[in-house]
């Protein structure tokens, strides 16, 4: 492959990062260390999960998991529902009628979160979240109790990870409370991850590996931006409150787990329903404007016409600059399951294999709107003397986010992996 579009992403990262300093509270100080171990960990963990043969089949095989894990929801939901693989219900001709997103796909949500809990109230959940936590301590300088807090957010979510660190909140500074806003939104929880691979599985080989290494990728990424943008001491207590026994029971784990997962489905659908309702309502009165170019206008062609240079700077080709920001406009406005919806359905050749692939690492977080008003509301509940402080961070964090897993997708583009 030319040299050129691994320039165009080493140039995305800098200005990245430039830009990223440019809305410091502090711009006397840079924190170089933290850049530099930052980005050698984001080249360290792609190279290793990407290149290396033996973790190359490992994130294959888990491909094998996402599949035991549709067949045996498709076991519950044809039982329950009557559709998706099952008989049809009692006055339903077809069962095909009836089968549909909500009822096939979305259910994952539910036994993720069940086994998550499970496999925490084992221990085996904790031990992995402490490993994170520790990389984070040794290469950047983590305090403890954000450094847990930052690790646990991968598998559990951007308001369930601080509960780890709850005696510690209300004595965390600034710096090290906007590091755990960014990295909530520049990531995605485990409880999707088989989610958005099921969704992308004929768009990219092994895309459950791919979900998992960007989610980890944006780790080191959100923490760097972040600390450019907050600058502050991040050194407080150690912490390790992983291991505390959440549940009284591997049942009262599945229970516990399943109702935290039936909320999430329910947030899916209810967003869903209402985010492609107001798109398509907007897209019906932009075809009241003239033509543009020859073509009505609508939401997606808008904002791929906005975010054409950004997705540029991760590596996209300019040519397909406009479908990618489409996408990524998406994202932002709306959210990361809506973009990925659209992007296994653009038509074949739309984006070439390296451009598709960076656009799922960069697309992979939370950061949008309405991530930011969860985040808010979950954390606040959890420090309510803290909110004056945690609002305005957290509207900073929707911009942070973005650049960071924008980053990650830069990281992608530089780095011989597609």
């Amino acid at each position: 492959m030319p040299l050129l579009p691994h320039l165009q992403s080493a140039l995305g990262i800098c200005v990245i990062i430039g830009l990223a300093w440019v809305f410091s509270e502090n711009r006397r100080v840079f924190p170089w260390r933290v850049v530099a171990g930052g980005l050698a960990l984001q080249a360290a963990l792609a190279l290793l999960l990407l290149k290396v043969p033996l973790a190359q089949r490992a994130l294959l095989d888990l491909n094998g998991v996402v599949g035991a894990l549709t067949t045996a929801t498709r076991a519950g939901t044809s039982f329950v529902f009557g559709v998706v693989g099952g008989a049809a219900p009692a006055g339903v001709g077809s069962a095909s009628d009836l089968a549909g997103f909500a009822f096939s796909v979305l259910p994952l949500v539910i036994v993720i979160s069940a086994l998550s809990a499970l496999l925490f109230h084992w221990r085996i959940l904790p031990v992995v979240i402490n490993a994170i936590a520790f990389v984070l301590r040794r290469v950047l300088g983590l305090g403890g109790a954000v450094g847990l807090g930052a690790g646990a957010t991968i598998f559990l979510g951007m308001v369930e990870a601080p509960l780890l660190i709850r005696p510690y909140l209300g004595r965390i500074t600034r710096s090290e409370l906007f590091i755990l806003c960014t990295v909530g939104l520049a990531t995605v929880a485990g409880t999707v991850f088989a989610l958005y691979a099921t969704i992308l599985r004929n768009v990219v080989p092994g895309a459950i590996g791919h979900i998992l290494v960007a989610s980890m990728m944006s780790l080191p990424s959100a923490i760097v931006i972040s600390r450019i943008m907050v600058p502050g001491d991040v050194a407080s207590g150690a912490a390790d409150h992983s291991g505390e026994a959440r549940y009284r029971s591997s049942m009262d784990a599945v229970a516990r787990g399943t109702e935290d997962g039936l909320k999430i489905w329910l947030q899916i659908v209810a967003m869903l329903v209402v985010m492609l309702a107001l798109v398509a309502l907007a897209n019906q009165i932009l075809l009241l404007l003239p033509p543009v170019w020859g073509a009505p206008l609508t939401l997606e062609r808008m904002l791929g016409w906005l975010f054409a240079p950004v997705v540029w700077l991760y590596g996209v080709p300019w040519n397909e600059a406009t479908a990618a920001g489409s996408l990524m406009g998406v994202k932002t406005i709306l959210n990361e399951l809506v973009a990925y919806l659209r992007l296994a359905a653009l038509p074949a050749g739309t984006l070439d294999p390296r451009a598709t692939l960076i656009m799922i690492y960069a697309m992979c977080g939370f950061a949008n709107f309405g991530s930011v008003g969860i985040m808010i509301a979950g954390m606040s509940a959890l420090m309510p003397e803290r909110r004056d402080e945690i609002v305005p961070l957290a509207m900073r964090a929707i911009v942070s986010g973005t650049m960071a897993s924008g980053m990650t997708g830069a990281m992608i583009g530089l780095l011989p992996v597609t």
